[in-house]
């Protein structure tokens, strides 16, 4: 049978936009059967457009089974060094398939979670929320790829600033029991169920279904929560909702238009990990103004 293996690296939410571009490749191609080599397996769980899916590093015997003297076709390129994502010329996932050859009809991301998954979603907020009748938010005001590879608990690329998120918080609390879905390096926001990011991505994604309100910020799980089927308030700093967002939700873009062409840019116009002599603002007011995302989750 002919096979197409795609190798993807980087992190999760860009495993989540990847499955809305296999999607596109599996309506072009559905004779094909799909292998995927990448970093974060446990997204393409019960995906059906997958036939397989492997790990980084963890793939035994993988050239003799899958490529030696087979009909196969390899897309290991990265999205990410594509001209038309450079020059932000498109979404991510339609410059991925216009990479792959095939066409971008809208196709949507996707997660599938069994019964099981879902029961330890519900667990979780159970036994964290209080049972006091309010709603449950679930906030994430800061993101990265962990501790290893960002320097400061704070990037300012794409994170709210710790003063504006406390002051979201302040002025939700009454209205919401706020779960603040974080690693243990982020900063620490008063009035808030702190919860450490420390479970599996699956899970963490799972506890997304009993929210009533959600506000993000680009990382992975504005992504999840699009795939999900679950509109969410998500704030924006350095990158853009037209290249890695989705007009389903509710994006905010800051209150003074982020300047390119910082200093050590090269290819991309910032760092993720928020290089602190980059920062081109003066105050936290200059990305938002408190009462506009509180308003935007009132909404």
């Amino acid at each position: 049978m002919a096979t197409t293996v795609f190798q993807i690296e980087g992190g999760v939410g860009k495993h989540i936009a990847a499955t809305a571009v296999i999607k596109a490749y599996k309506n072009a191609h559905p004779k094909r059967k799909i292998v995927v080599v990448c970093a974060f397996p446990e997204i393409f769980l019960r995906n059906k457009d997958v036939a397989r899916h492997y790990r980084i590093g963890m793939v035994p015997y993988f050239y003799e089974d899958y490529i030696y003297k087979k009909d196969v076709q390899v897309f290991a390129q990265d999205p990410y060094r594509q001209t038309a994502h450079i020059t932000k010329q498109s979404h991510l996932v339609e410059t991925w398939c216009d990479m792959v050859g095939v066409p971008y009809n809208n196709e949507g991301s996707q997660i599938p979670f069994n019964l099981r998954e879902r029961e330890v979603g519900a667990a979780i907020i159970d036994s964290i929320i209080p049972k006091d009748g309010k709603p449950l938010l679930i906030f994430q005001p800061f993101g990265g790829p962990g501790k290893e590879h960002q320097p400061h608990p704070y990037a300012w690329t794409r994170d709210i600033h710790p003063s504006i998120a406390q002051g979201v918080v302040d002025k939700l609390k009454d209205n919401y029991n706020i779960l603040h879905i974080c690693y243990e390096f982020h900063p620490i926001l008063n009035n808030c169920i702190r919860y450490p990011n420390i479970i599996s991505k699956k899970e963490l994604f799972s506890t997304l279904f009993w929210s009533e309100k959600r506000l993000l910020i680009d990382s992975s799980l504005q992504h999840a929560a699009a795939a999900m089927g679950l509109p969410s308030v998500v704030a924006w700093i350095g990158t853009q909702p037209e290249v890695f967002g989705y007009p389903f939700h509710n994006n905010l873009k800051p209150a003074k238009e982020f300047p390119r062409g910082l200093v050590d840019s090269h290819l991309y116009d910032y760092s993720f990990a928020g290089v602190i002599h980059e920062c081109p603002y003066d105050k936290p007011e200059d990305m938002y103004d408190v009462d506009t995302i509180v308003n935007a989750v009132l909404a």
